[in-house]
This record gives C-alpha cells, structure tokens and sequence, in this order.
C-alpha cells in the first residue's frame, strides 16, 4: 500500500512536470518552425531602361591609298600611327621608266610641231604658187593651162588637209606627254586627307602591280581624334526602342576592355536598313558616334554599349525579384490561393508551350492585347504567417527595379521575394 501512494506521488510530480513543459515545448518548437520570409524593400525613384548590345570600334571614315602605276617602292616618307596632312609625301615608285616615257613623249610632241611649221611652209608655197598662176591667167588665158590651174588648187588643198593632220598628230602627242606625265607624277604617292595612318602595306623594295587592281599601299583614318564610330548589331525586336531613342536624343554609354572602368558616351548616328540574318537572327547594324580627344578609342575594340531607350522619373520602384516569386499554396491566405494558382499555372513549362501554340493561331490585334495583359502581375506581403497578394501593373524595368504603373503599394513596403533557411541552434 505505501508503494502504491510513492508511485502516485511520482506520476503526479511527473505529471505536474510535463504540463508546466509542455507550453514553453510548444513555443519553441513553433519558434524554431516558424516561416523567417526573405523580403526587399519597395523604393521610389528614377527608372532607366537600356538596351545592350556589342559592336566593333570603326575610324569614321577609312581612306584606302594605293598606286596607279607599277614599280618598285623607292622610298617610304610614313609609317604606321604618324599623323598626315593633304598633300604629304607618303612614298615614291621608282620613276626611271616613266621619265624615260616622258623624255619620249617630249621628243615626239617636238617632232609633230616641227612637222607641221614643214607643212605650213609648203602650203604658203602652194598659196604662193596658186595665186602667181591666177595672176598669169588673168593677164594671158593661154599663158597658164586649165590642167595646171587645177595641179595648183589641189596641191594647195592637199597641204592644207595634210596641216590639220599635222595639227592633229600634235595634239595627240601632247596628249601622250600629258598621259606619261600624270604617270610620272602617280609616283609620287601623296595624301589625299589629313588623318593617321592606321595601316602600312608595303615595305622599301617591294615592286607593286597595278595592271588589274589597284594595290593597297596605306590606310588612312581622318579625324580620329574627333570622330569614332562604333557598328552594333541591335536584334530585330529592339530596333523600335532603338528607332525611339535616336527620336529622343537619348545618350548612349558604352566601355572596351582596354578601359573596363572608364565609361564613353555616344549617340545614335545612324539605323542602317541592312538586316544581318544569321541562323534565322535577324540584326540591323546601328552605328553610334563617340567623340576620341584622347584616342582611347582604336579601330578594331570591342564595345559594348547600353542604348538608353526610356526614361521614368520619381516613380514606385518594385524590385525584380519579388516579381519572380511564387509561393507555395500552404504559404498563402486562403483567398489567395485561387490568384496563386493561376500564376502559378501559368508559369509551367507545358502551360507555357499551349500558351504559345494559342498565341499563334491569334489575331494581330489579340497577340498585342495578351502582350498588354501581361503587364498585370502579383507580388506578396507577409500578412501574419501567410502571405497576401497584391495586384499591381507594371511599365519600365531595368536591372533591378520595375515601374508600377497602378496598384496599392507605397514606399518602404515589404515584398516577400523568398523563405529564409532555418537556423540552426535554439532561436533567438
């Protein structure tokens, strides 16, 4: 009997022990359990939406100097980097040829003068000739024969046809003197504009061909130092932001890997009407206008721009990744799971492929109302231990932030973008 009441006693006090436990037990356990949610913050501010792309950094004109005549190079005056001016003497074909032509074509222009002042002179002969002739005749009929009249006329109109030869066979020479003199003189390779030489062909010694092509001796690129352009390649879906921007006179911001940190700026100089189309990508080269003062900028580097293509300002900012979250359906209030569902419906990858094949058997006017549509979206706000959504419509983005257009959501808000991991350890 005195066993039984100790071991009463016992379970009682157990007892007493475990209910007293069983509280704080409970509260740690729904401590250490409990939801933490990862949250952003909702800002207000300026958006800046870009579109980015690369390209390659292009002189903005590139002069190509070769020869019109053959030879061996004599002399090189330039070499690579060394700033021109018009007129400055690049190099010089050996001209031993082409003066030889010259000294030729100068005799032989001699020879045709000479030769018509011979022609001259016996045509005033034959004028002299013919007109003692009418005069004899004049006199004395018989004196002169009609026959001998006639040798007279005709010799005199064959010297005068033979001087227009004569004058002719010179101006041909002259012609050809002119021809090896502008060959002479193409020797002489000279600047057509004032620029830096980016690019030297040929070397003292070579002989250059120009019979079916002209060669490339230098290239030239003017104005460098005030004028580069850089060719981009823009996909077709972003040439209309683009086309709007070059409207607005937005700022391009590009940088090259020569100068990671160092940020140019450009415009938008030109949208070219000529598609690349590369494995079914269609592209249209934009060319951008940098100024160089420190000729940072080099033919050949590799840009990579950001086309500043709208603008936001002061406006409610939500962060992009409380957009990209989807709870799961026990995290939410049980009148949001309907909204949950249908997000999150839409978000599968089988939903998305029947959302596509419907959006191609669409009409043009509904593809655009459905695209308008899709700027209505969901994010979430801890409301106790579940969440709750708000709707919201958004407009710009960049980055990190996207514009809302309408909805209940004020600065310094919290969005819900995930759940923290469980501590490990007893909470604090």
């Amino acid at each position: 009997m005195r066993f039984l009441i100790k071991l009463s006693i016992v379970l009682l006090i157990l007892a007493g022990i475990g209910a007293a436990a069983y509280k704080p037990a409970k509260q740690y356990w729904a401590a250490r359990n409990k939801i933490v949610w990862r949250t952003v913050t909702v800002e207000q501010g300026d958006i800046v939406s870009v579109v980015n792309s690369t390209g390659k950094v292009k002189p903005k004109l590139r002069v190509v100097i070769g020869s019109f005549v053959s030879g061996p190079i004599k002399e090189l005056f330039c070499s690579f980097n060394q700033e021109i001016k018009v007129g400055d003497l690049l190099a010089t074909i050996d001209p031993t040829l082409y003066r030889a032509n010259v000294s030729r074509d100068q005799a032989a222009l001699a020879s045709r003068e000479a030769d018509v002042y011979r022609v001259k002179a016996q045509l005033q002969q034959a004028i002299n000739d013919e007109k003692r002739a009418i005069a004899l005749r004049t006199e004395d009929e018989t004196f002169i024969a009609q026959a001998e009249m006639d040798k007279f006329k005709f010799a005199r109109l064959s010297l005068d046809a033979q001087l227009k030869v004569s004058e002719t066979a010179v101006t041909q020479a002259r012609a050809t003197l002119e021809n090896s003199q502008a060959n002479l003189d193409y020797t002489r390779i000279l600047s057509p504009v004032d620029g830096i030489v980016i690019d030297r062909k040929i070397d003292p010694g070579v002989t250059v061909a120009a019979q079916f092509q002209t060669p490339e001796l230098f290239i030239v690129a003017p104005d460098m130092r005030t004028e580069m352009h850089i060719e981009a390649s823009v996909d077709e879906a972003d040439i209309g932001l683009i086309k709007v921007a070059k409207q607005k006179g937005y700022t391009v911001t590009f940088t090259v890997d020569a100068y990671p940190e160092k940020v140019f700026d450009g415009t938008i100089l030109e949208i070219r009407l000529s598609a690349i189309v590369t494995q079914n990508v269609v592209t249209y080269p934009v060319i951008v206008s940098a100024a160089n003062p420190d000729l940072d900028l080099l033919p050949g580097m590799t840009a990579s721009l950001s086309f500043q293509v709208d603008q936001r300002d002061d406006v409610i900012k939500i962060p992009n990744a409380a957009l990209r979250f989807y709870p799961n359906v026990k995290q939410v209030r049980p009148e949001d799971i309907a909204t949950l569902e249908g997000q999150g419906q839409s978000s599968t990858p089988e939903n998305q492929d029947d959302a596509q094949q419907s959006e191609k058997s669409m009409s043009a006017q509904e593809r655009a109302q459905l695209r308008r549509a899709r700027n209505r979206r969901h994010v979430w706000v801890a409301d106790g231990d579940l969440l709750r959504a708000v709707e919201v419509t958004t407009g710009l983005s960049d980055s990190q932030f996207t514009e809302m257009v309408s909805g209940k959501l004020k600065k310094s808000d919290e969005l819900v973008t995930g759940v923290q991991a469980n501590p490990v350890g007893p909470p604090r």
